[in-house]
């Protein structure tokens, strides 16, 4: 018995774990623990966080304060919400609040000072729309309503399926802080807003016009030198859904305000191979060292993969993933063309090293952990898989 204890005791010593929180349009927030232990990782189940239903699309984690916000699109009714919940240590949730949104949130970004005042701004697809909520300073999840930024279309674009109304897709914050720039699928736009340091309300600067009917989904920024280095060129790169490009702008920070773009290049979201029909790109993120640039890709089946039952021999279809490194000049190298583990990854995310990516397969049920080679930035084969009720639409690490 004595041996036993010690073995565990062992065993404990030396595994370690790390909490995921998963969307789904099942309408639950899951806690998924990640345990490796000599090597060996499993993927678990822990516990399921209701209170954002019926359409979870995004979480955006305030790590400082212990808080998740998750944000629920509403697809089946005619308003949105917004939920904030207190991580606990075991990575259960508690939730604090619920308030309607307008329609269609599917992506949500702080900003504000980290230490006092901040905000979150909602990007609305359905909803054709920029909102931002104020966040209590105490870290107990309160908040409350800010602002409502609505947004018209003249006529449709090029693409009048798809770009019959403005669809904002994402908001993110640039490198100082000071700007949230927010692509608009169904206007060809990347919309460019600071704010004020008062009230958190948002002012537009002069958006970034893309390519027509290119429809630009998600955006990221890379500083070849360092988020922090001074009076180094920071380049912005948009993936468009649309056309399945991603393009990178040159970005500076002109004394009248706002931000100026220059393109500086361009490319096929599959590289050098041939790009399949019905491909939709979705993700793009930057590795944590700053070296290279990954996107998802959708409905592409580019790859199979053996079936996780031994007993049975069909294949599973997979979308893939493409990496590319990035050149100080903004350029793009192509690297790989791997799978992603299942059918549709709306979204992925990588660990703070870099050398894990949790992928959110939308139509498989599931998220996958990939290896990643820090030192290449090559994907490889999975190390954990467990299926997630309903359409799996973000993850994220709570490291």
């Amino acid at each position: 018995m004595l041996a036993l204890t010690v073995l565990l005791a062992a065993i404990t010593a030396t595994a370690s774990a790390t909490n995921l929180f998963v969307s789904s349009y099942a309408g639950n927030i899951t806690t998924l623990s990640l345990t490796e232990h000599k090597g060996l990782f499993s993927l678990e189940k822990v516990f399921f966080n209701g209170g954002c239903a019926p359409s979870p699309s995004w979480l955006t984690l305030d790590r400082g304060r212990g808080t998740l916000y998750c944000l629920d699109e509403g697809l089946p009714v005619p308003n949105g919400s917004l939920s904030s919940y207190l991580i606990r240590p075991d990575g259960s949730l508690t939730q604090v609040e619920r308030a309607d949104t307008l329609n269609g949130p599917v992506s949500g970004v702080l900003y504000g000072d980290a230490s006092g005042e901040r905000a979150i701004a909602l990007a609305h697809y359905g909803g054709s729309a920029l909102s931002s909520w104020h966040l209590g300073t105490n870290g107990t999840g309160s908040f409350s309503f800010n602002q409502n930024i609505i947004f018209t279309l003249p006529h449709p674009g090029p693409n009048a399926a798809r770009q019959e109304a403005p669809h904002e897709h994402q908001a993110i914050i640039d490198p100082t802080g000071q700007f949230i720039l927010v692509p608009d699928l169904g206007a060809d736009l990347v919309r460019v807003y600071s704010y004020s340091s008062t009230t958190d309300q948002l002012m537009a600067h002069d958006p970034l016009s893309v390519a027509p009917g290119s429809g630009p989904r998600h955006a990221a920024f890379y500083n070849p030198y360092g988020i922090a280095c001074q009076n180094c060129t920071t380049f912005l790169y948009v993936v468009a859904e649309l056309a399945n490009t991603v393009t990178a702008f040159a970005v500076t920070y002109p004394q009248a305000g706002g931000l100026a773009f220059e393109e500086v290049y361009s490319t096929s979201v599959y590289g050098n191979f041939p790009l399949p029909a019905g491909n939709a790109a979705a993700e793009i993120a930057v590795s944590p060292d700053n070296r290279f640039l990954i996107i998802s890709n959708r409905n592409n089946t580019s790859f199979s993969l053996p079936n996780p039952d031994r007993r049975n021999s069909t294949r599973i279809p997979s979308d893939s993933l493409a990496t590319f490194a990035l050149n100080c000049d903004g350029s793009l190298a192509f690297r790989q063309l791997w799978p992603a583990g299942g059918s549709y990854p709306r979204h992925f995310s990588m660990n703070s090293h870099g050398d894990l990516v949790a992928v959110g397969l939308q139509q498989s049920s599931s998220v996958v952990v990939l290896a990643r080679d820090v030192a290449t930035g090559l994907i490889g084969n999975a190390v954990a898989e467990v299926e997630v009720e309903g359409q799996v639409t973000c993850v994220v690490w709570d490291e």
